[in-house]
């Protein structure tokens, strides 16, 4: 972990420097510029997670009549799913390998972004638009609160256009409003710096996101 943060480290000062030569030595934008890069570098993974996710998604009413016919043998169940599975050549582990691969990236990102020292730089170059990113603002009633409240917003809307059916599932209900909950007290009680690397990682998951959406279903009609 110490090598993609010492990787991290190296690129975000990269950025800074690019940001510095066309006039805008801001830490902010080195940060927005970064995780743009990362989201772009692991858009394969993203998108064969999403592909996998979407063809469980749309496998899922013949699961239930499955399940249906045989809820009292829920080994001939198994076997039938799965079976139905390789039919539609369906992993339904896909959607796994990409996050277990995403994820010390993202705890490399963090872990860089929390202890990164903004102090070495120019005077102003830890401030953005207002938010000192070295500071923790917590819900105090100022114009800080917004990036929780970005934070929360792009989190529902990243899980609506990544499984629409998230509302008609009593478990996914829970977890559309209860995620962007969570991630608003995150975003608040870490510095800003990092808020702003999640709105930012968000913004370009629901663009990543759509534009999948439109590539699957363009795809399915092909086929169809």
């Amino acid at each position: 972990m110490n090598i993609i943060v010492h990787w991290m480290t190296y690129l975000l000062n990269i950025l800074y420097n690019l940001s510095s030569t066309v006039g805008l030595p801001n830490y902010g934008v080195a940060i927005i510029l970064l995780t743009i890069l990362i989201k772009t570098i692991i858009y394969p993974l993203t998108y064969k997670q999403m592909a996998s996710m979407r063809k469980t998604v749309d496998l899922q009413p013949k699961i239930k009549a499955i399940q249906a016919k045989y809820k009292n043998d829920k080994e001939k169940a198994n076997a039938e799913i799965m079976e139905l599975y390789k039919q539609h050549k369906v992993n339904p582990m896909g959607g796994c390998l990409p996050i277990v691969v995403q994820l010390p990236i993202f705890w490399g990102l963090y872990s860089t972004l929390r202890n990164f020292p903004y102090g070495n730089s120019a005077a102003s170059a830890h401030w953005f638009l207002g938010f000192d990113l070295t500071k923790v603002y917590g819900f105090s009633p100022s114009y800080h609160i917004i990036l929780p409240l970005f934070a929360a917003a792009t989190t529902y809307l990243q899980t609506k256009v990544t499984n629409p059916n998230a509302s008609t599932d009593p478990t996914q209900k829970t977890m559309l409003y209860i995620m962007p909950l969570f991630f608003a007290y995150i975003s608040a009680t870490v510095p800003s710096g990092l808020a702003l690397y999640w709105v930012t990682m968000n913004c370009v998951s629901i663009l990543q996101q759509l534009y999948i959406n439109r590539k699957l279903s363009n795809q399915k009609k092909s086929a169809a």
